[in-house]
């Protein structure tokens, strides 16, 4: 009976930090990556995960043709290196923000309509022995109707 009251106390618990992390990130996301949108109209969503140094995520989010987009990709400090790569269908590279001088923001119209997939990679700070930062990653969309 100790046992299960433990465990039900310890997953009370884990869901709860869950719940609060997420909602600590969308807040950041709003705080700090909506405004990156500038004059571009925010898509209602807000993408937000906590990532750790090394990790990966993947994002697929469906584009139209006949409007201007922008995608913002910002972190929190503790996070230094943090890049996107934006694939297409046939997983040609249609944006690396590595590649880029323009780092966390691509502006872009699409010629046709299509499904994007979009990685974000947290590099690492290389101090080996230490335990990898973490924090919050947003990416953030914005959208103009072509006149």
């Amino acid at each position: 009976m100790k046992i299960l009251r433990t465990f039900s106390i310890l997953t009370l618990f884990l869901v709860a930090s869950g719940v609060s992390l997420n909602a600590q990130c969308k807040a950041f996301a709003k705080k700090t990556c909506l405004p990156e949108l500038g004059e571009y109209t925010h898509d209602g969503n807000y993408h937000a995960a906590v990532l750790a140094e090394g990790e990966e995520a993947e994002l697929f989010k469906t584009f139209y043709s006949d409007m201007e987009y922008r995608m913002a990709v910002c972190g929190e400090e503790t996070l230094e290196q943090i890049e996107f790569t934006v694939f297409d269908v046939n997983n040609n590279i249609l944006y690396s923000s590595k590649e880029a001088d323009s780092g966390k923001i691509w502006d872009f119209r699409l010629q046709s309509s299509q499904q994007l997939r979009i990685v974000i990679n947290v590099g690492s700070s290389g101090g080996s022995g230490t335990t990898p930062a973490n924090g919050c990653v947003s990416i953030m969309f914005g959208f103009k109707i072509k006149k």
